[in-house]
């Protein structure tokens, strides 16, 4: 059967012009991403890779070029149409976590239900509910951020990207907030719901991480220079299982 495309993009610009100086952030970027891709945008600062972020999430308009999400092109779109777009497609990762504090894992992964004008999902609590179940935190529903460590308020985040049921999860250097083992974790959580059928787009620039996806793009000077699928693409849950526990850490590092 024939994997559907969620994005396809065809030469996609965007130049920003700084006083009298025009720059240059893509050079006319041809990408598809099909359902169900995993798929890793890597590059130095300067790339182009969150330049092309923010065009994936509707944050930014591209100066040309023509950019389909599920076979809608959404280049012209007015700016209440791009809200919309965000809201039911896009589900949103960022590295800050961006919760609102003193508001329980609950309200914070049901609020982009609140800005959905369609009303699509008939009962927020119990999506917001589900998401959480997904994510492994549905015992933790009303826990405050400041009650949950850091890789739950990621988890937290992911969740609320979750919520609205998008077509695809934009996740922007997830991990940068997070150590090594909760990286990794959280790069878990991110394939268990790529083996769900969820189409998720990484920005990183920790190539480590690139291999957990299963295609990666790198970018340099606002194009893409190489596209690959992931050879020996590694399992964030075993790699987990190969690491010692925090508390067999703190053992070693006492008798040493």
């Amino acid at each position: 059967m024939a994997m559907s495309t969620v994005i396809k993009l065809t030469g996609l610009t965007k130049v920003y012009h700084v006083g009298n100086v025009d720059v240059h952030a893509l050079r006319g970027i041809d990408l598809e991403i099909n359902d169900g891709e995993f798929l890793a945008i890597m590059g130095s600062s300067g790339s182009g890779k969150s330049t092309l972020m923010n065009m994936l999430g509707c944050l930014d308009r591209p100066t040309s070029g023509d950019y389909f999400l599920d076979g809608h092109n959404v280049r012209n779109l007015q700016p209440n149409e791009y809200a919309d777009i965000r809201n039911q497609k896009i589900g949103f990762v960022f590295q800050g976590f961006n919760l609102l504090s003193r508001t329980s894992a609950l309200e914070n992964v049901e609020l982009p239900l609140l800005y959905d004008r369609t009303r699509r999902i008939k009962d927020p609590h119990a999506a917001a509910v589900e998401a959480l179940q997904r994510v492994g935190l549905g015992d933790r529903i009303h826990h405050e951020p400041n009650q949950l460590s850091g890789g739950q308020q990621q988890r937290v985040a992911i969740a609320r990207a979750l919520v609205n049921h998008p077509s695809l999860i934009l996740a922007d250097e997830p991990t940068g907030n997070l150590d090594s083992r909760t990286s990794i974790d959280v790069m878990s959580v991110l394939q268990d719901l790529n083996d769900q059928g969820i189409t998720i787009v990484l920005v990183t620039h920790e190539a480590d991480l690139s291999y957990y996806a299963k295609r990666v793009v790198e970018m340099r000077d606002g194009i893409i220079r190489k596209d690959r699928i992931v050879e020996n693409r590694r399992r964030a849950a075993d790699d987990l299982a190969r690491l010692p526990r925090l508390d067999e850490q703190e053992t070693l590092t006492e008798t040493t």
